[in-house]
């Protein structure tokens, strides 16, 4: 079965293409996810027929992550292709994740904080993996905002 995974939460966007899990194709695209998935996915959608899309729901840009929900619900509604969604903790090894000024989301215990990191943190950057069997994707796909109402 074919589906894409799109990690839009940091710079460069990063897409892959999988085949029964497994990765075929990727892309890394630096710019706004709003001037980048149209093109991509119009390239996409004519070279592969898509079965399942997949993207990153939490944490991470607020707006990249709106762009990505509207953007991919509404190809799933008008193609009827289910879509599924998952924590950006997936992707960057458990790694704290950029939040808002100095602070980062960070996830202890499954919980998603929001602090400032400790010197010798370490932040790792987001990877599309060679394998998504194990990735733990939700039917929710709504965007999960992490910080609190300003």
């Amino acid at each position: 079965m074919l589906e894409v995974l799109v990690i839009s939460i940091s710079n460069p966007l990063l897409i892959g293409i999988y085949d029964n899990n497994n990765l075929i194709e990727e892309y890394k695209c630096e710019g706004k996810t709003s001037d980048l998935l149209p093109s991509l996915f119009e390239e996409l959608l004519k070279k592969y027929d898509l079965k399942r899309l997949n993207y990153v729901n939490t944490p991470g840009s607020y707006m990249a992550i709106k762009v990505a929900y509207i953007f991919l619900k509404t190809i799933s509604i008008t193609k009827n292709i289910p879509f599924r969604a998952c924590s950006g903790f997936e992707f960057n090894e458990n790694s704290a994740i950029k939040a808002l000024g100095k602070k980062y989301f960070i996830q202890v215990n499954g919980e998603v904080k929001v602090d400032f990191l400790e010197k010798d943190s370490i932040i790792r950057d987001f990877k599309l993996p060679k394998c998504i069997k194990n990735i733990n994707f939700n039917k929710e796909t709504l965007p999960i905002y992490n910080l609190p109402a300003v």
